[in-house]
This record gives C-alpha cells, sequence and structure tokens, in this order.
C-alpha cells in the first residue's frame, strides 16, 4: 500500500493530492481516475506523477494500487530576499582563455530558469542590443502555471530574485546580476499574493524536463519552498529535481527563512522543500553588513538551519528521519538591492522597501529584500559563470568546486554555513584552468587553495560536503570521480551504517579523507574547528540533541500547515507573521 502524507481538516470533504507512480497504470486505477467524482486531473509523463481532487474517501482507495507509490497533499508554496565586490565577481579575470580563443566570463549562452513569481521582461537590467539596433529582453520564454494567465511580476519577488542572478549593470554597476550574459526562462508558479502549489511547481519542472534542451537551461532557480515533511526519497518534488539534476542542470534552491524562533532563539532542523533534496544544490543567507570585506560577514539569524528533518514512517509507525546536511553554501542575503517589478503589492504594502527614485521610470526602479531568496539566485548566476567556463562540467562538479573555494565563517556551524561563503573568483578560477577531456580532470600544476576579496587573503574550504558528512582532499579537484556524472550526485560518494560514514571507493577515489562529525569552524579549512555533533548522533533516527539545543522533531502544529511568507523587510525582520492554514504538516517545536 501506498505511504500517505496528508491530513485532511475538519468538515473537508474533497482533497487536492499528488500521486507518486511506478510503471503503466491498472486497469482498475484507470477505471478509479476517470470516475465522475474526480476532478482536476492533470499527468505528468516525464515524473510520474498524477495531480487530481478526489473526495476524502477515495484516498484510501488510491493508495491500494500497487503502481501508486506515495500520496501526499499539493501543499502551498511560497517565496523564501558592493555585491560583485564581496562574492568575489570583481576577481573574475574578464577574460577566460583556451589557446588563442578568448570569451568573456558573464554566463553568456547559459540558461537560467527563474521559478517564481513572474519577470517583468522589459525592465532595464534584462534588455540588451539587437542586431536590428534596438534593444531585445534577455528573458527568452515565460510561461505561467498559477492560472491567472499572465507572465509579469504584480507580486515583486521573480524580478528581483532574476535581477540578482542575470541583471545588467545599466542602473549601475554597484546594482550588476552575477551573470549579465546569461538569458532568463520565466516560469510562473507563484501567483499575484505570492502563493503557489506543488502542482503548479511540478507543472514548471516537468516542462523543464522537456524544454531544458531547447533553451540551454543548465540552472534552475527555486527561490520558493514549502516545509519539507515527505522524505527525499518519496517526495514527488525531490524525485522531480533529482531528474533534473540527472540530465545536467543543477538546480539550486533557497534553504528557508526559518532560522530563528519567536524569542529570537536559534532553530535547526527547519530547511524548506525541494532543499531537502540531495542532490539540490541549497543555499543559506549571508549579512554582509553593507561592506566589501568579508572579515565581519555572518549568517543571518533567520537563515534556515539543517539537519533536513523530513522523514519516512515504516510499517511499525516508526519515523526515519533524513537529517541531511544542509545548507550546502551561503550567500549574501540580508538588504539586497536588485529590480523592481512594476506596480507589485510587496512595495505596495512596504513602501520602505523602495530603494531609489520612485519618480524615476517604471523599467528602471530598484527595490530592496531580504531572505535566502536572495541568496540563491547569486550562486545560481555562479554556477551559470562556471557552466559557460567548461560546457562539460555535471551539476555535481559544479556544486563540488562551488564548496571547495569556499570561505568558512568563523564561530558558525556546518548546519549553519555548510562549506561557507561562496568565493566566485576562487570558483572561476578553478573552473578555467581545470580541463575535462575524456570524464578526466587535470591541472597543468596543482591550484593556489587561497584568495583574495577587498584586500584581505583568506584560505578555500578545500572539501565538500556530502549527505552525512564532509571529504577533503586535492583529489576532489585534480581527479575524476564518478560522482560527477550524470545520473549521480556526491551524496552517492559515501556508505553509511547506523553509525558510521565511510568511503564508497566506486564513486569516490582513495585520496579523499572523510570527516567524522558537524563542526563549528575556526575560520581555516572544513574539517577544523570544534565538533558541534558527531555522525553517530546523525545517523540516529531519533530526536537529536546538541548542547541543550532541541532538532526540529516532527509534532504536528495543530492540523495545519506551519507557512512562512519568507519576504523579509530590509533589516531582516519578517514582514508577516507565520499563518496555519489547513493541511499536514510539521513544524520544529518552538
Amino acid at each position: 500500500m501506498a505511504r500517505l502524507k496528508l491530513r485532511r481538516a475538519p468538515g473537508q470533504k474533497t482533497l487536492r493530492i499528488v500521486l507518486q507512480t511506478r510503471g503503466p497504470l491498472s486497469l482498475g486505477l484507470h477505471s478509479l481516475l476517470r470516475s465522475s467524482d474526480v476532478q482536476g486531473r492533470k499527468d505528468f509523463q516525464n515524473l510520474g506523477v498524477i495531480t487530481l481532487e478526489v473526495p476524502a474517501e477515495r484516498v484510501e482507495q488510491l493508495a491500494a494500487f500497487s503502481e501508486v507509490t506515495f500520496i501526499a497533499g499539493d501543499n502551498e508554496f511560497r517565496t523564501l530576499g558592493h555585491l560583485t565586490t564581496t562574492t568575489g565577481l570583481d576577481a573574475v579575470d574578464a577574460t577566460l582563455r583556451k589557446g588563442s580563443k578568448s570569451s568573456i566570463i558573464n554566463g553568456s549562452g547559459i540558461g537560467i530558469a527563474i521559478v517564481d513569481s513572474g519577470i517583468q521582461a522589459g525592465h532595464r537590467m534584462f534588455m540588451e542590443p539587437n542586431a536590428a539596433g534596438g534593444m531585445s529582453s534577455r528573458v527568452v520564454y515565460s510561461q505561467d502555471f498559477t492560472g491567472e494567465g499572465r507572465t509579469d511580476d504584480p507580486y515583486g519577488h521573480g524580478t528581483h530574485v532574476a535581477g540578482l542572478a542575470a541583471g545588467n549593470g545599466s542602473l549601475g554597476n554597484a546594482y550588476r546580476g552575477i551573470a549579465p550574459g546569461a538569458h532568463l526562462i520565466n516560469l510562473r508558479v507563484l501567483n499575484s499574493e505570492g502563493r503557489g502549489t506543488t502542482s503548479a511547481v511540478l507543472s514548471a519542472l516537468d516542462w523543464l524536463l522537456t524544454h531544458h534542451s531547447q533553451y540551454k537551461i543548465m540552472v534552475v532557480n527555486l527561490s520558493i519552498g514549502t516545509p519539507a515533511i515527505n522524505s527525499d526519497g518519496l517526495d514527488p518534488l525531490c524525485l522531480a529535481v533529482r531528474k533534473l539534476q540527472d540530465k545536467g542542470g543543477l538546480v539550486v534552491a533557497a534553504a528557508g527563512n526559518d532560522g530563528r524562533g519567536s524569542q529570537g532563539q536559534k532553530l535547526y532542523g527547519s530547511i524548506h522543500a525541494p532543499g531537502n533534496e540531495p542532490s539540490v544544490l541549497t543555499v543559506g543567507a549571508v549579512n554582509t553588513f553593507g561592506t566589501d570585506s568579508r572579515s565581519d560577514d555572518q549568517v543571518t539569524s533567520f537563515s534556515s538551519r539543517g539537519p533536513t528533518r523530513s522523514f519516512w514512517t515504516d510499517a511499525a509507525g516508526i519515523r526515519h528521519y533524513d537529517n541531511i546536511i544542509k545548507p550546502e553554501i551561503v550567500a549574501p542575503g540580508n538588504k539586497i538591492i536588485s529590480a523592481q517589478a512594476a506596480g507589485n503589492s510587496l512595495l505596495a504594502r512596504n513602501p520602505q522597501l523602495s530603494a531609489g527614485d520612485e519618480t524615476a521610470a517604471s523599467d528602471s526602479r530598484l527595490m530592496y529584500l531580504s531572505g535566502t531568496s536572495m541568496a540563491a539566485p547569486v550562486v545560481a548566476g555562479a554556477a551559470a559563470l562556471l557552466f559557460q567556463s567548461e560546457p562539460m562540467f555535471s551539476p555535481a562538479m559544479v556544486k563540488a568546486f562551488l564548496m571547495y573555494t569556499a570561505q568558512q565563517l568563523p564561530g558558525s556551524d556546518t548546519f549553519e554555513q555548510g562549506a561557507g561563503l561562496i568565493n566566485l573568483g576562487g570558483a572561476v578560477r578553478l573552473a578555467r584552468d581545470v580541463r575535462v577531456t575524456g570524464w578526466n580532470l587535470n591541472y597543468p600544476a596543482a591550484p593556489l587553495k587561497a584568495s583574495t576579496i577587498a584586500g584581505r587573503r583568506f584560505p578555500w574550504t578545500q572539501g565538500a560536503l556530502l549527505s552525512h558528512a564532509w571529504v577533503r582532499g586535492d583529489q576532489l579537484i585534480t581527479k575524476y570521480q564518478r560522482a560527477y556524472m550524470w545520473g549521480y550526485t556526491l551524496n552517492d560518494g559515501v556508505t553509511e551504517t547506523v553509525s558510521t560514514v565511510t568511503l564508497n571507493p566506486e564513486v569516490l577515489s582513495s585520496g579523499i579523507l572523510v570527516g567524522d562529525g558537524i563542526l563549528v569552524a575556526d575560520g581555516t579549512v572544513l574539517g577544523n574547528g570544534k565538533v558541534l555533533m558527531n555522525n553517530s548522533l546523525l545517523l540516529g533516527d531519533g530526536i537529536l540533541f546538541t548542547d541543550g539545543i532541541l532538532f526540529c522533531d516532527g509534532i504536528l502544529v495543530s492540523d495545519g500547515i506551519l507557512v512562512s511568507d519568507g519576504i523579509l523587510v530590509a533589516d531582516g525582520r519578517l514582514m508577516a507573521e507565520s499563518t496555519l492554514t489547513n493541511g499536514d504538516n510539521t513544524a520544529c517545536m518552538r
């Protein structure tokens, strides 16, 4: 019988559900799905998923079919916020030389899909000269999945996100996005109120599986999320993004903005879906305090911390938690200025978010936002630069290079910062030097494992995060690893038991060291610092404790979904309190 992950509110007669199926459907299931009381059916053949609305009493019937592996609710999604200098972008060489050939490193030729609330395609940040002497938008395709029949951005979130990933410098170089040469694909899944559904996101992912090659989409940005309940091995959303990764597209997701409780205390275990999926590059947020120097940078208090607390339940009713180490990396995400969509409701409700002259032309305005939503497109743009520098890179390779070159922030643990703060200058230098020939990595000489940004020199992390451990070793960047192939993720490189993590020699080479523990960084390399938690605790299925901190334990909060609106005002405070809506979910104990 299929596993069920949904809850009916008192008096609720029908349920909007997501079916994960396996193999061909039986005649009996076909007949049931054609019943007159089954409404709004939509099939996603690329994903093996069907969404529909059914009477509540039909759910048990559907679960009895062997080809139905999982049933979940069609949950609600919400948005989750001097950049070029502090990220290391200004340290990137102006050209990438390969023999006699030179090309500008700006993301040119790479498509970035923005799955969000829409994009104001005519904003100056997205315009470029065309062959006819006029101007054309780099938003090359738009589609609405909300049912509202529009692809602009009345909410205001998606345009801001797109500007951070790929905005040009037409309004000042300080507001330039990370990959200003990349083209954008606008997939609108959030409506005018900033709300969406699992089925809308699945529709966009299904479209991407079919059309990613047509638009050369190498990076997908998801600055949206829903609380992660279902185990990543079962959840239809996680399975869908893994399929995208297997086809060569890197999915970048915001970690979430639930890193602190009502009293300001740290909360762990609050990573949102699909950021709980191991193959996804999940991004937390850093406060740069408005300076170019990285010496004062800190992980923001609101940035969601790991480990993932999605789970599956066995036949005895025991919950087994995923406990995946997340996020993998952090990037600037507090008080970030980017493109303002004309007439957007975020700004209308919060005029203080304006970052300039509101009498300027509607295609030339800017605004502030904060959140992991703003950090994610910084990393998405960085990934586009790496893909441009070497078309043979796989998603797992890009993830590894971004982590290997990151900077560890002192005083933050691995659940807060992952491998550390993004170092774009170092990552692009690494990508420039590496050669991928016949799936072999080669370097003319060992790379210098340090970078200087804004006059401050720091060592690279020199490691990468797997599912429940970290690994270190030069062979991560000097020797090809099977884990870098399409169809693999870095987490495939470890073998796990109930209390130990060891290297999988079929996937990663023996020259790579596996660390034992989650660490509080000392600001040098991944692997130094004091141990916060060892792997035996992390691999356990129970509630996790460390130094008196209670991790998210999956306790039900009333009958509702705990949903953070994920939009933060410029000072980092949540714009609105979390709300309870009907449905099934779990939340961290406050």
